[in-house]
């Protein structure tokens, strides 16, 4: 009978615990590498969302490693020892993390909690009472390591991803690509794509200015290789067309192409909007490969909601973005991107046409507003899942202690 009473009190604390719970704000605690408003992925994959789940009731909680002074010693050479006290800070701000954990019910990790093979704090966080949401939108398994830091690739696990994915309790892949490789490890894996928010995207108004029709890429210093495939096609287009076209380059300040008469720009969030609606026509060249399969068609997304007519090559998920000829072109050969690039520039009616095919895709298939109840349903249906599950354990309790 004293046994029997132990646990009905157990079973009527854990009950009242789901009680007071389940009346407080539900909590979302986001680990992530890189402080609000600084990188893309962030920005577009979880940080426009917030005040979504904000209006849905959450209360949600940022947890970068990054700050503006450590981007500048991250992505050049040397600064070993800079670089060395920035991963000894990164472990400081995790401990913090690994000691509120059970304050959540959502702990959401967007790549990986530490930059390097490390999973030890996920596997903490694994263990709390919150739910785990895993969420990537590149082909992170595969090894990619900027040029900056080489030496520092040791470090690096892309095998981790696997088991970073096998942990949660959700998986977000931002395509079908990258979906198909995490449901070989957990099958509670969701598409939920790069998707753009259309009320703060909106495109140019009034006369376009007189001037060279400008072809523009938007990046950062990691992916500007891929602007480079399409720089055959480029020369070409200069040579036939010389002061007609302009070419346009964001994202890389130091960027030079002299032949193409490029300087490239550097990002900036206070003025991002308007250097991309200097463009009229938007590209995105990719290799073929693994890493660019895992793409979610970001750049291409960015030029499409804000009315720019967009090539993008023809690899992942961009097939299914686009429908060729009709809100963008998808060409594949470097005559393929002659071709289409010519169109654009030699017909004003087609740009305008194609650009407002390309906004209308984005609101009914890649927007903000097209996909935020999808996305706070997930973050809801976790909660129920934990609360039926603490029931069950609860009506077993009570089965056991009965007399």
């Amino acid at each position: 009978m004293a046994q029997g009473r132990q646990l009905r009190l157990f079973a009527n604390a854990g009950a009242s615990e789901g009680i007071r719970r389940a009346h407080r704000m539900p909590r979302v605690l986001f680990i992530t590498q890189h402080r609000p408003d600084r990188s893309p992925g962030q920005r577009f994959r979880f940080e426009q969302y917030m005040p979504a789940l904000e209006r849905a009731g959450w209360r949600c909680d940022h947890s970068p490693l990054a700050n503006a002074d450590d981007d500048r010693i991250l992505y050049q050479k040397g600064n070993y020892w800079e670089k060395a006290r920035f991963v000894r800070r990164c472990h400081a701000v995790r401990q913090r993390d690994v000691e509120r954990m059970d304050d959540y019910d959502v702990i959401f990790i967007y790549r990986e909690a530490l930059m390097t093979r490390s999973i030890r704090y996920e596997e903490r966080f694994r263990r709390s009472r919150a739910r785990l949401i895993f969420d990537f939108d590149d082909a992170v398994w595969l090894m990619s390591v900027s040029e900056a830091n080489r030496r520092w690739k040791w470090i690096k696990d892309p095998g981790k991803t696997s088991k970073l994915i096998a942990l949660s309790d959700r998986v977000f892949a931002g395509n079908a690509y990258l979906a198909d490789y995490a449901r070989r490890f957990n099958p509670a894996t969701a598409i939920v794509p790069t998707t753009i928010d259309t009320d703060e995207y909106l495109p140019r108004t009034g006369e376009r200015p007189s001037g060279p029709v400008v072809i523009g890429w938007s990046g950062s210093i990691t992916t500007i290789q891929h602007f480079r495939y399409a720089i055959p096609a480029l020369r070409v287009l200069k040579a036939k067309y010389g002061d007609r076209i302009a070419v346009r380059v964001i994202g890389d300040g130091s960027y030079r192409e002299e032949e193409l008469g490029v300087q490239g720009l550097p990002w900036r969030k206070e003025t991002e909007l308007d250097d991309l609606r200097a463009m009229d026509i938007g590209i995105m060249p990719l290799p073929d490969d693994e890493w660019a399969r895992g793409k979610c068609g970001l750049k291409g997304l960015q030029y499409m909601a804000l009315g720019i007519p967009t090539l993008m090559s023809p690899v992942g998920v961009n097939t299914g973005i686009i429908r060729d000829g009709h809100d963008g072109f998808l060409p594949s050969t470097t005559e393929e991107w002659v071709e289409k690039l010519s169109r654009l520039v030699e017909d004003a009616e087609l740009r305008g046409r194609m650009g407002v095919a390309a906004r209308r895709t984005v609101e009914d298939r890649y927007s903000l507003r097209a996909w935020q109840d999808r996305y706070v349903a997930h973050f809801n249906e976790l909660i129920d899942q934990r609360t039926n599950d603490r029931n069950d354990r609860t009506e077993k309790d009570r089965a056991h202690a009965r007399p």
